[in-house]
């Protein structure tokens, strides 16, 4: 079976995030970002508002006042209220959850994604991607990023017309730079979603290297006085 990341390729290069887990700043914008635009749709169960907000540098009230959108309980699990039988009148079906998309297709994929929606008025909600053609959702972030359109090659011989450039010629509220940090930041966060030890594990490793350091130089010490003895 083709791998997403694999296929993604097929449909053009991806762009490199630069996505950093210990960046805490970026790992809580993109909280904030995804729960005012993703949440809605796409649930994180896997992910429970408590560790977010511990592993985040959050505080109770500000999870359950700023980031909870659904009324759950702050142990409980990030899912959407959007009920099943709306969401397959809306969108042909629930919208997937999210928790492992990173580990899935990668970060880059992720932000390379968010990026690549442009006005599309064939397909049913207006919006298509270049990245994953006819994918069933609409921008979510297209205020921010405004309406990207589509600039299209010369027709194949299949007659399809393959997508070559995007422009933004409706420029959204936030400047080309200011949004390649919000793709970012979600995609930080959502690499941090589907794997969220990942960030314990890197500050056990630091002392891990620490440790070790200091045990090769007791040992050394401790050879260097045993041979001492040894050639005297």
């Amino acid at each position: 079976m083709v791998s997403f990341a694999a296929a993604a390729a097929e449909h053009g290069d991806l762009q490199q995030s630069g996505t950093d887990l210990g960046d805490r700043a970026s790992l809580q914008r993109g909280a904030q970002l995804y729960m005012n635009y993703c949440s809605g749709c796409h649930s994180l169960k896997y992910l429970r508002y408590s560790r977010m907000a511990e592993d985040l540098g959050l505080t109770e009230d500000e999870v359950m006042n700023n980031l909870n959108f659904t009324g759950a309980k702050f142990g409980e699990q990030i899912l959407v209220s959007m009920p099943a039988d709306g969401a397959a009148k809306w969108f042909g079906k629930m919208p997937p959850d999210l928790s492992l998309i990173s580990r899935v297709r990668g970060s880059n994929w992720i932000y390379t994604y968010l990026k690549s929606f442009y006005v599309d008025e064939s397909r049913p909600l207006g919006w298509n991607n270049k990245l994953f053609p006819n994918a069933s959702m609409p921008n979510p972030l297209w205020q921010l990023q405004g309406l990207q359109h589509a600039e299209f090659g010369k027709a194949d011989a299949g007659g399809d017309r393959p997508v070559e450039k995007l422009v933004i010629p409706q420029p959204g509220t936030q400047t080309p730079e200011q949004f390649n940090q919000t793709a970012r930041d979600i995609a930080a966060f959502l690499e941090y979603a589907g794997e969220p030890a990942a960030l314990k594990r890197q500050g056990i490793g630091v002392w891990a290297v620490l440790f070790l350091a200091l045990f090769t130089f007791i040992a050394w010490l401790l050879k260097h006085e045993y041979w001492r003895d040894v050639e005297h």
